[in-house]
């Protein structure tokens, strides 16, 4: 497989063996490896049950990984970092996720991108605008910042 591009988020708001969250998150991109940028790191609120704050962040990387190989190779990082799998949207040590690729669009078990809801997650986007503003979702075609934007938009309420 050709060198391609990935976009990938980072996600923790519990200790693990490498600190606080914002520290986990710097190791992992160390774990992850092939990084060409990556966002800062911001603070958001939960989604689901949890009460605690997440850190986030968005890293491109460059490698020559399908995407089924990089996922398995993220899950493997999650699992080391002290990952445990359970309740879902619960606190995390550390969450990777695969956004988009450079490659378009990705179907098969287990594995779909670009991510199913990163259009409606302002923790993604935010993110990942600072670092990849023009690249376009393949399904819309709406760049990142369009889709930033539409994400932080106030919205009327009926």
């Amino acid at each position: 497989m050709e060198r391609t591009t990935y976009a990938i988020a980072l996600g923790s708001n519990r200790r693990g063996i490498h600190g606080a969250p914002a520290a986990t998150i710097r190791a992992a991109l160390a774990a992850v490896g092939d990084v060409v940028a990556v966002s800062p790191i911001i603070a958001s609120a939960p989604l689901g049950p949890s009460i605690r704050r997440y850190a986030n962040a968005v890293a491109l990387i460059e490698t020559d990984d399908s995407p089924p190989v990089l996922l398995a190779r993220l899950k493997r990082i999650e699992t080391a970092f002290g990952r445990r799998r359970g309740r879902r949207w619960g606190s995390r040590v550390i969450d990777l996720d695969i956004i988009l690729w450079s490659g378009g669009v990705w179907r098969g078990p287990g594995l779909t991108v670009p991510h199913a809801a990163y259009r409606d997650r302002g923790f993604v986007l935010a993110p990942l605008a600072r670092i990849a503003p023009r690249w376009r979702d393949p399904l819309t075609g709406q760049s990142v910042r369009h889709l930033a934007h539409k994400v932080d938009r106030p919205r009327l309420r009926p």
